[in-house]
This record gives structure tokens, sequence and C-alpha cells, in this order.
């Protein structure tokens, strides 16, 4: 199964409804960063909702990122998204280790710890919008849940997963989203909310073969469901060695008076994708010019 994600509608407009497998973008941003399997899981939860977040932008410019920090191991995870199916993003800690939770699966939340949950939307405006709650659970779908109803005024069920094989390559990943319109019936939100409380692990489902449509009409079949909009998910960065370049600059002559003292070329790794770019001495040279006629 590729991996893509699906809008819909439900109850005559009263329920919107997002599903995706990101199954293979995970895997990506897993070897990208050389995770652990805890982090994997993290960042691939982060991933999946940045993903279906970000599709709900309307702008082709627009940017939207979902940031955790605790005071756990992992530290935080940061995931960004836009609305063409594109998302990066990275754990602050790729390699911690910290054993099973009680039920024996790995343990997101204690790896967060207790914490913040930022929602950044950049929408071209002089300065982005940011939500931020203090972290529930830091089990990420519970987290989201939460913001939404405390943040954005709107109720939401949140479904994310990541399931690893023993080797560590990724199972299954993937989620929904699921959100009530204002002035809902009260029968379709009783309704909604037995279907939810009755629904397998979203791990379960996509492992199963369940397809992101095949969630939606598991949740939402009998509810007069359509859908809206199907959109192919990509682990894509914008990172380029002109990127870095203005990155390095803005540190500072000082900083770069001691590159090049140093004598070395040096190494700067992309915090999204890892990719590393290297910068000669002369290069350095260039950019201090340029940091001192700023």
């Amino acid at each position: 199964m590729k991996d893509y994600m699906v809008k819909a509608t439900a109850a005559n407009g009263y329920i919107r409804a997002f599903a995706a497998n990101t199954k293979d973008l995970v895997e990506e941003a897993k070897n990208d960063h050389n995770t652990s399997p805890v982090a994997t899981a993290a960042l691939g939860r982060m991933l999946t909702a940045a993903a279906m977040m970000g599709s709900m932008m309307k702008g082709e410019k627009d940017l939207l990122t979902l940031k955790i920090e605790g005071d756990g191991p992992l530290g935080g995870v940061i995931a960004t998204a836009n609305n063409k199916g594109e998302v990066k993003g990275y754990p602050f800690n790729p390699t911690v280790i910290i054993p099973p939770n009680a039920k024996g699966k790995l343990d997101v939340a204690e790896a967060i710890g207790v914490g913040l949950m930022s929602v950044i939307m950049d929408t071209g405006m002089k300065e982005p919008y940011v939500g931020q709650v203090a972290l529930l659970s830091g089990e990420i779908a519970e987290d989201l849940t939460y913001y939404y109803a405390t943040s954005e005024q709107t109720p939401s069920s949140v479904g994310l997963g990541v399931l690893l094989n023993k080797d560590n390559t990724i199972n299954a990943a993937g989620g929904f989203i699921i959100q009530l319109m204002p002035h809902c019936p009260d029968e379709i939100i009783d309704k909604l909310e037995t279907k939810i409380n009755n629904l397998k692990p979203v791990t379960t489902m996509l492992s199963e073969g369940m397809s992101p449509n095949d969630i939606l009409k598991d949740i939402l079949g009998d509810m007069d469901l359509e859908f809206n909009e199907s959109l192919d998910l990509f682990f894509k960065c914008n990172c380029d060695k002109e990127r870095i370049e203005k990155a390095l600059i803005s540190v500072g002559e000082k900083e770069l008076q001691e590159m090049i003292d140093e004598g070395k070329s040096i190494e700067v790794k992309c915090h999204f994708c890892n990719k590393a770019y290297d910068f000669n001495v002369n290069e350095l040279e260039e950019m201090l010019k340029k940091a001192t006629t700023r």
C-alpha cells in the first residue's frame, strides 16, 4: 500500500475526517536519522499527524509545524508539513533506548516526559499562529485531541500508531483525525463516541491490510460518508547547500572567524533529513564577507 491520505465528510457535513497510511515515509525517516525503536514510534506518530494537519492548510506556501518538547530522554520531536503531502521531521535524541511500558509496548510517553505541545501555522502573515498546550500524556494522539479541544475548540478524536517488526523495519504506520463541526446533533456525537470506543488500534487495522479509506468506512460507513480528496504523502526535505550557507552566515562573524581560524573544512548536517554539507575554508571566508556586509 503506497503512502497516501484521504479527506472525507460524514453526517451531512457535521463530521470531517482524515486518515493516512505513512509506512514508507516513516521508514525513510527512520533510516535517515538511524532512530531507536521508541524514537521511531514517536517520530512516526508526529509525521503522520503533521501530514494530516498540513493538508488542512489552505495556501500553497502555508506550513504547519508540530512540536513536542518534554523532560524525558527523547527531549522532543518536530515535524513540519504542507498541503501537498510533503512532510519532514526529526527527534531531538534519535538513539534513546528505554524499557517497554507495563503492557510491553514502546514507551513513547516515558521517552517524552512532561512538557508542551506547540502547533505553529505559518500562513505568510507577519507572525505565525502558535497554539500551545501542556502534554496530557505524551502519547501524542491524546495530546492532539486535547489541543484541538482547548486551543481550537474543535472536538476531535485522533488515532496514531507505528508498529515495528523485530528487525526494526516498519510493519505499519498511520492514523486518523475525526472532527465534529459546530452544532453537531447529540445523536451523531453519541453514535460516533460508541464507534471510536470500540475501534481496534490503528496499527492493528493497518497491519490487517486496511487502507485509509477502509478505516474511515469502519468508523463512519453508516453515517453518509463521502470521500472528498486523496493525497499522496512523501518524506521530503527542501534543504540545499544555499540554505545551509544562509544559516551559517546567521550565526555571526565571531563564530565564522573561529571556524576559519581552525583552518579545516566543516561538515553541517540538516536536522530534518541528516544530509551532510561540506564547506571548505575558502567558502567560509566568502560567508564571512557576506556576514560583515549585512
